[in-house]
C-alpha cells in the first residue's frame, strides 16, 4: 500500500496538473469506488462535474481536493493510482481494463483513476460538511509526522503502558499518520531499535531518535519521488527511486549496508519486518 511519500508524491502531481481544473465530465467503470455518496457513481459524477480544483492536500494516507464548492476525498489502497493524459494522448490511448474513473476538463485533459485490485476509494464531501463527518477514517488519524504534535513526548504519552511491538505501535495510523510497513523498517533501523522491542521498554532518548529517524526517512523518501516495490507510480507513470538505497526493508539475507551482517526477517503482527542484528539492539 502507498505510504506517506508515495501519496505525498501524488498529491503535489495533482496540484501541479489539475489545479484550477474545471471539471467538464466524470465516467465511473466501478461503482463499489465510490464510498460517497455509497455506490452512488450518477451522485458522484452529478457532483463533481461543473466544479473546480484549488488545492490539494494529503492527511496521512489520503488526499483531499479542495473545489470551488464541496470536496473530493481519494484514498489509494493497494494498487490505486492517478494518470494524467493531455488531450492529444487521451484521445488516442484506450483507458485500461484496471481504469475505474476518469476525469476530463472542457479541453479533452484527462485524469485517470487506475486501480488493479479496485481497493481504492473516492468521497463527495458536500460544501457545509467538515471532511470527517464523512470520511470517517480522517477522525482516526494521529497527528502528521512533519507537525509540532508528533515528538518524543508524543511517542512517550502513548506508549508508555504498552507491550506491544514498537514495529506494530508505527502502524497504528492514530500514533501516527501515513506510516507503513516500509517506513516503520527504515526508520528503526536509522534509530537503532529492534522492531520487536516492546513499546513500553523504549526511554526518551530511543523516542527522540525514533522521532528524529522517522522524519528524516520519510523526507527522504518524499525526495525520491516514494518507493516503488509494486504497482506504485506517479501521474506521469514514473516509478519511486527510493527502494533501491533502503537499508532494511525487503534485504533479507543480503549484507547490511553499514555493518555487512546479514539482514534478517520476522513475522509480527502479521507484517514482515526487517532488521539488522547488530545496528539494531
Amino acid at each position: 500500500m502507498p505510504e506517506l511519500p508515495e501519496v505525498e508524491t501524488v498529491r503535489r502531481g495533482l496540484q501541479r496538473q489539475t489545479t484550477g481544473l474545471e471539471i467538464a465530465r466524470v465516467v465511473v467503470h466501478r461503482a463499489r469506488v465510490i464510498a460517497a455518496p455509497a455506490e452512488d457513481a450518477a451522485g458522484f459524477c452529478q457532483a463533481l462535474v461543473g466544479r473546480t480544483v484549488q488545492e490539494w492536500h494529503r492527511r496521512g494516507k489520503y488526499l483531499l481536493a479542495d473545489l470551488d464548492a464541496g470536496q473530493w476525498g481519494v484514498h489509494l489502497r493497494m494498487t490505486g493510482h492517478f494518470h494524467w493524459l493531455d488531450a492529444d494522448l487521451a484521445a488516442a490511448t484506450a483507458p485500461c481494463r484496471h481504469t475505474r474513473v476518469q476525469i476530463w476538463n472542457g479541453g479533452g485533459d484527462e485524469l485517470r483513476f487506475v486501480d488493479t485490485r479496485s481497493f481504492g476509494q473516492m468521497w463527495w464531501v458536500p460544501q457545509g460538511l467538515a471532511s470527517e463527518a464523512v470520511i470517517t477514517g480522517l477522525s482516526r488519524l494521529g497527528p502528521e509526522p512533519f507537525s509540532e504534535a508528533f515528538n518524543a513526548d508524543h511517542l512517550q504519552r502513548r506508549l508508555k503502558n504498552s507491550r506491544r511491538p514498537i514495529k506494530n505501535a508505527l502502524l497504528d495510523q492514530s500514533l501516527v499518520a501515513g506510516v507503513g510497513n516500509i517506513y516503520a523498517d527504515e526508520s528503526l533501523f536509522a534509530a537503532g531499535i529492534r522492531p520487536q522491542t516492546a513499546s513500553n521498554q523504549l526511554g526518551h532518548q530511543q523516542l527522540e531518535r525514533l522521532h528524529q529517524a522517522l522524519v528524516e526517512v520519510l523526507q527522504t523518501s518524499i525526495g525520491a519521488g516514494g518507493t516503488t516495490f509494486s504497482d506504485f507510480r506517479d501521474l506521469t507513470g514514473t516509478n519511486g527511486n527510493y527502494g533501491g538505497v533502503a537499508w532494511v526493508y525487503r534485504r533479507t539475507g543480503q549484507p547490511c549496508r553499514r555493518c555487512n551482517t546479514a539482514i534478517q526477517r520476522e513475522q509480527l503482527g502479521g507484517r514482515s519486518s526487517h532488521w539488522c542484528p547488530t545496528c539494531q539492539s
